[in-house]
């Protein structure tokens, strides 16, 4: 008998841990490219965002109404905001004008969705440590004393 028939929450919190950490990653790999203004096709880097979506327990639970049983990731999309310019006549990709086409992220707010992102993983982590103190303390019970 598998851990999460007995606590299905484990399962929930597990994929919550998942789709977090790789939100994460988008998070720092926006971070890092917050002033890349060449890449693809000549382009600025533009932000990526993670779309999450719940994950539901086989293909008929969808139809019979069940729960959702965790969360995956559904997909990685370009933020569609515009890039920002900023007037720098001395940078190399600097047009005519003297402006510069810089990335659509906003450090700011990557690190309000950082900050997010971690507290729901945190948050995630201490579900799991829930169920298994559960797990001891009902393995405990039927122990010898």
């Amino acid at each position: 008998m598998a851990a999460e028939s007995i606590f299905p929450g484990m399962g929930v919190s597990a994929s919550g841990l998942r789709a977090e950490r790789y939100r994460l990653e988008v998070i720092a790999q926006n971070i890092a490219n917050a002033h890349t203004t060449k890449g693809p096709g000549g382009q600025p880097y533009r932000r990526q965002v993670v779309q999450f979506e719940a994950a539901l327990e086989g293909a008929l639970a969808e139809r019979d109404g069940a729960p959702p049983r965790g969360v995956t990731v559904s997909g990685v999309v370009d933020d569609p905001t515009p890039f920002n310019e900023v007037f720098q006549p001395g940078h190399p990709d600097a047009n005519e004008a003297g402006y510069v086409l810089m990335p659509n992220v906003n450090l700011p707010f990557e690190m309000v969705d950082m900050a997010t992102s971690t507290r729901s993983y945190e948050a995630n982590l201490a579900a799991l440590k829930a169920f298994r103190r559960m797990g001891e303390s009902a393995l405990g019970i039927g122990g010898p004393s």
